[in-house]
């Protein structure tokens, strides 16, 4: 009797979740650290800050270096490491609240399209009607109505972003309900619902993941322009954009006043694109 030797099955290696894998790459790695950086900076301004972000003092356009003030001061005399870290912290706390709730507002209104035709038209012609607007146009509407600040900010950011992940939700169920195990869960006698929410959805969810990392860039800009229009959040406060657009008069004699927030959006944008790619790529393995 011949005993036939057959070499053993290799172990199986499951594929780790594609966010895990996405954040280990060269790509995910740096841009998840540029903007862990510019985070902390703006969680620790208070502790990082030697001085307030309004308190003026008798040096106005302090070179950099100078004792007490390692970025040099503004027209006004204030501290502008202070003013650039409370203003990190300021267009966090906007773009954190802004992207999500237009996040949001978009996907139900998605869903709410994916129950009946007539929904899908109404909430089509919403999309159509919010993107018939350029930004600026909106912004300058929003602000008339409701005055600078920081709402108005968020509610503009929030409304340019409702018809973009409303589009991209709305594709992805289409796109999905005409999978094959959609099919076969409707055989098998499994409700709308459930399909919906145990099948589809997870599914088409991954697009909109990038799709965050995407939206925080474009609201960095949003902001930053708002501000240096002048229609954003009101000073003395401090912004990015508000402390870009307080250098402008100043750029021949002090350049160092607009570079710490110029220098500050490039990191912040650069890492939260750097993301979006990383994770995009992983996704669509």
């Amino acid at each position: 009797m011949t005993t036939i030797l057959t070499k053993p099955a290799p172990p199986l290696t499951r594929r780790r979740h594609p966010y895990r894998a996405a954040l280990a790459t060269t790509r995910g790695r740096t841009g998840l650290a540029l903007v862990g950086l510019v985070v902390l900076a703006g969680l620790l301004a208070p502790l990082l800050a030697g001085h307030g972000p309004t308190d003026q003092g008798g040096l106005a356009l302090a070179p950099p270096g100078t004792p007490g003030h390692p970025l040099g001061t503004d027209d006004l005399g204030r501290d502008l490491l202070a003013r650039l870290l409370h203003g990190i912290r300021a267009d966090l706390g906007i773009i954190v609240v802004a992207v999500p709730l237009g996040a949001a507002l978009g996907c139900l209104l998605a869903l709410a399209a994916a129950v009946h035709p007539i929904a899908d038209t109404v909430v089509q012609r919403t999309f159509d009607l919010i993107l018939a607007f350029p930004g600026l146009i909106l912004a300058l509407a929003v602000t008339a109505v409701l005055g600078p600040g920081r709402l108005p900010v968020i509610l503009v950011i929030a409304l340019a972003e409702i018809p973009v992940f409303g589009r991209l939700l709305r594709t992805g169920i289409l796109v999905q309900r005409g999978r094959e195990y959609v099919t076969a869960a409707r055989v098998g006698g499994t409700s709308g619902g459930r399909i919906l929410t145990r099948h589809i959805l997870p599914n088409a969810a991954d697009p909109l993941v990038v799709q965050i990392a995407v939206s925080l860039t474009v609201a960095v800009f949003i902001e930053g322009a708002m501000s240096f229009l002048g229609v954003g959040v009101r000073p003395p406060e401090p912004t990015l954009g508000a402390v870009l657009s307080q250098s402008m008069p100043y750029l021949a004699q002090a350049p160092h006043f607009a570079a710490g927030p110029l220098v500050t959006v490039t990191v912040l944008v650069l890492g939260l694109s750097l993301t979006a790619e990383a994770l995009n790529r992983e996704i669509r393995r």
